[in-house]
């Protein structure tokens, strides 16, 4: 209330945010009212409305802001806008604000500044949303995370639209979108993949010379190609060291000596597993590659198998879905075995039929079909399958 009557109006406060859970995966999705940014190396800034989206496996959130601004731009015959744009749309100036936003919202992490904002977003008033797809501001969204949304009582498709698909997309799908935002050091360091060597220790002498001298040795005559990329190696106990059954540690490698046919791996030191990884029916003869990633993210042996790009990404949307994943691979021998079979997620089956190139999902009786084409440029639609 003041002297030019009563107003209604959004607090700016901690109390105007809602945060909401994923029905599926659980995660975190928040959003905030006029969130202040303000330790940044230049100057504070306050969004009108900041998306934060938590994804599994994640130690930072996906930031998206949107603007609401309460005017529009019309192609009047002869008008700039008009000769360049062609329909009616966001004023220019503003589209310039949310580069502001997106290039300015940073945090320190680690040492150098990153972006923490992935895209920024006008809503403007505007109901004919059929057209406006074919709109330069709608389409530099899927080309730098920056342009305009229609939002009006009577016109919110695409803005769910848009929302359902960025609370849907794996963080791998959404880094490939963005333009170098936060976390960009981090997956190209993850996409150099790690490499790690799991090797079998059958005896309880075995394990405890590995233990006490930090290093693990192997016949040069079982090495195959690619084992001098190993940086880690783990342990993996057999039931004959009659402790525990799995993959119990870790170290990284700070040497490599060969002696006669012998190869012995120096680690800095042993680091335990957070989990076991237990054999679940699987095992192999002398060793195995996998990732540091699938190290610390598998809690059965079989998910440290995976080799094909398409089976690294089924298994991280089932991940988001579930810790408990059954996956079956085309023989119990890891070493003999060339591909996974099926995965297995609470009552639902996911199925790789290469001969016809499609992914199958199966749950009581139902049957749904992504192909691989399809998978390759819409992975968000198996997901939708997989959570349906």
């Amino acid at each position: 209330m003041d002297r030019k009557g009563l107003h209604v109006s959004m607090e700016g406060s901690r109390k105007a945010r809602r945060v909401f859970k994923h029905p599926v995966t659980k995660e975190r999705i928040t959003l905030t009212y006029q969130k202040y940014e303000g330790n940044l190396p230049t100057i504070a800034q306050v969004p009108d409305t900041m998306l934060s989206i938590e994804k599994k496996g994640e130690s930072y959130t996906f930031n998206y802001v949107f603007d609401a601004k309460y005017r529009i731009d019309f192609p009047l015959e002869g008008s700039y806008y008009g000769k360049k744009y062609h329909a009616p749309g966001p004023m220019e100036e503003d589209i310039n604000t949310m580069h502001r936003y997106r290039d300015s919202i940073v945090s320190e992490h680690n040492g150098p500044y990153e972006r923490t904002a992935f895209g920024a977003y006008v809503l403007f008033p505007w109901n004919k949303e059929q057209v406006y797809q074919d709109h330069h501001f709608y389409k530099s969204i899927g080309k730098v995370n920056i342009g305009a949304l229609p939002f009006l009582p009577n016109a919110t498709d695409l803005v769910e639209r848009f929302i359902e698909n960025l609370i849907d997309k794996s963080p791998e799908d959404i880094q490939k979108e963005g333009i170098l935002p936060r976390g960009s050091l981090q997956k190209w360091q993850e996409s150099v993949e790690e490499k790690v060597l799991v090797g079998v220790v059958s005896s309880e002498e075995q394990y405890t010379v590995a233990m006490r001298s930090a290093k693990y040795s192997l016949a040069a005559s079982v090495l195959r190609k690619g084992w001098q990329e190993a940086q880690y190696v783990a342990l993996y106990l057999t039931k004959e060291v009659g402790m525990e059954n799995g993959v119990v540690c870790c170290g990284r490698v700070s040497d490599v000596e060969l002696s006669g046919e012998i190869v012995t791996f120096s680690v800095e030191h042993w680091s335990r597993l957070k989990k076991i990884i237990v054999p679940v029916g699987y095992g192999f003869a002398h060793y195995m590659i996998t990732t540091l990633r699938n190290l610390e993210n598998s809690t059965e042996l079989p998910e440290l198998f995976m080799k094909s790009e398409e089976e690294k990404v089924v298994w991280q949307m089932l991940r988001r879905m579930s810790d408990r994943i059954h996956i079956e691979l085309d023989d119990q021998r890891m070493d003999q075995a060339e591909r996974v079979a099926k995965y297995t997620i609470k009552d639902a089956t996911v199925n790789f039929d290469r001969e016809s190139e499609v992914v199958e999902i199966v749950k009581e009786g139902t049957v749904q079909t992504v192909t691989f084409e399809e998978f390759k440029s819409d992975r968000v639609k198996l997901f939708r399958y997989l959570i349906d």
